[in-house]
């Protein structure tokens, strides 16, 4: 078993950013000193002034294993990870066969502890028909197995949708286990694509994109998830935020139920609808990327917590399909490499406190999904650790995807990840051992 001791480091959590030392003792942080500190017996590094913090937990990424592996895999994507400093990812159902079933979610289970190079999870995926199995599931013990329940509020890759009233509402009871909803109301959708096939025919242009999976298709799917879980107390997370409206809405449901959180991710950051007419399909995802105006609001957000989590909604499509026509063009990007840094580069643009990005990084997705010794720099947590320069500067190459390409490529970025430690082992250094993530049971369902 390895010991190291990090000196020189700017230790970054959500709480602090300050000076400090920290020693690995095998997989687990043995301590965390903000003077010179002593660990006899270690290998010393010497990070020279580099921000060390929690490995970045990105609980929403859609892998395409199994089913759609000629995109991705959990080897190929869980490396590109690492590189972007995220030691742990919690995959998405919408697979095939999808995640709705205890076989299916065995088989992922199985698949990622022979190949995945990144600790790992997976969310269990809701379907019309499958709640009470889902509650069976959790009252059976196997809710340790799984981070949360996956609600499409609207369609996306895998058809999905979770349409039916008395569904939601069973689904929004259940108290032990996480519910995450892509909140896009169908209806909405299908008379915007009506309209835009009778304006433009088969030849839909990309800047259609936002009109057609529009902010009114958003607001009223969140406003909609929203008003059950204020009804229930579920504990909420609502993925991929893109509209100021919706940021709105969560603030003021948070006062309301203090379980409801909110993701978005760097996508919605970063890009503005004015990018499709260049980008065409390589930036079609749903939500569809919004004005400057949402995309100020969400960064605002982060800033004061109403978004408590990034996550990269990682979505690899091959370029070729990415080329097609927009009724063709598959919805989705590839971006877990690029997250951190380009939340990185946004926190030095936009004022954003780095003590932010490690909470929305790391502490927040390990609160919300109860993850076991996992998302802090704290003595006894795993050592899931990253070391960035947020100071080096760097374009965008060669990412690291199987589909070989990322919207990114190009950019100009602050923030290498320049090591990585998952479990006490050094990336590069030797063979690391991933992990299936632990999870605690919610305190409120012994109540």
């Amino acid at each position: 078993m390895s010991r190291y001791l990090l000196k020189n480091a700017v230790i970054l959590t959500g709480d602090s950013l300050a000076e400090g030392s920290l020693g690995i003792d095998g997989e687990r942080i043995a301590g965390i000193w903000h003077d010179e500190g002593s660990f006899p017996g270690a290998e010393e590094i010497d990070l020279n002034g580099r921000i060390l913090m929690a490995g970045g937990i990105d609980a929403h990424v859609h892998f395409r294993d199994p089913g759609l592996t000629w995109k991705a895999d959990i080897g190929s994507e869980s490396y590109a990870a690492i590189l972007g400093g995220i030691t742990t990812f919690f995959d998405m159902p919408n697979t095939f066969p999808p995640t709705t079933t205890p076989d299916a979610l065995e088989a992922k289970l199985e698949k990622a502890s022979k190949d995945s190079k990144a600790n790992y999870g997976f969310h269990f995926g809701a379907t019309n028909s499958n709640a009470q199995r889902i509650k069976e599931l959790i009252k059976s013990g196997r809710g340790g197995d799984f981070a949360g329940i996956k609600v499409f509020m609207g369609s996306s890759t895998g058809n999905m949708l979770v349409d039916e009233a008395d569904t939601l509402e069973e689904l929004f009871q259940i108290k032990d286990k996480t519910i995450l909803v892509h909140c896009e109301d169908e209806g909405i959708i299908k008379a915007n694509l009506k309209k835009a096939k009778e304006l433009y025919g088969d030849d839909i242009p990309f800047a259609a994109h936002p009109e057609i999976r529009s902010r009114e298709a958003c607001v009223k799917s969140t406003r909609k998830a929203l008003d059950l879980a204020i009804k229930y107390g579920t504990h909420l997370h609502i993925l991929h935020v893109s509209t100021k409206e919706e940021v709105q809405m969560i603030r003021e449901a948070k006062a309301l139920n203090s379980n409801i959180t909110a993701e978005t991710s760097v996508n919605y950051l970063w890009f503005r609808d004015e990018d499709y007419e260049k980008m065409e399909g390589k930036l079609k995802c749903n939500p569809a990327i919004k004005t400057a105006a949402d995309r100020l609001a969400l960064i605002e957000a982060l800033k004061d917590g109403t978004i408590d989590t990034i996550g990269s909604d990682h979505a690899p499509h091959l370029l070729e399909e990415k080329a097609k026509p927009y009724l063709e063009c598959p919805s989705g990007l590839p971006t877990v490499q690029q997250s951190l840094p380009v939340a990185l580069t946004l926190a030095l643009q936009q004022g954003i406190p780095l003590t932010r990005i490690a909470s929305a990084f790391s502490e927040k997705p390990a609160e919300i999904f109860r993850i076991v010794d996992r998302g802090r720099l704290r003595e006894g947590y795993y050592a899931d650790l990253v070391v960035v320069d947020p100071t080096k500067e760097y374009i965008v190459r060669d990412p690291a995807y199987k589909c070989g390409w990322t919207p990114y490529e190009g950019c100009s970025l602050k923030g290498s990840v320049d090591m990585v430690w998952i479990n006490g082992s050094l990336v590069g250094a030797g063979k690391t051992s991933a992990k299936k993530c632990g999870f605690a049971p919610d305190p409120r369902s012994a109540q």
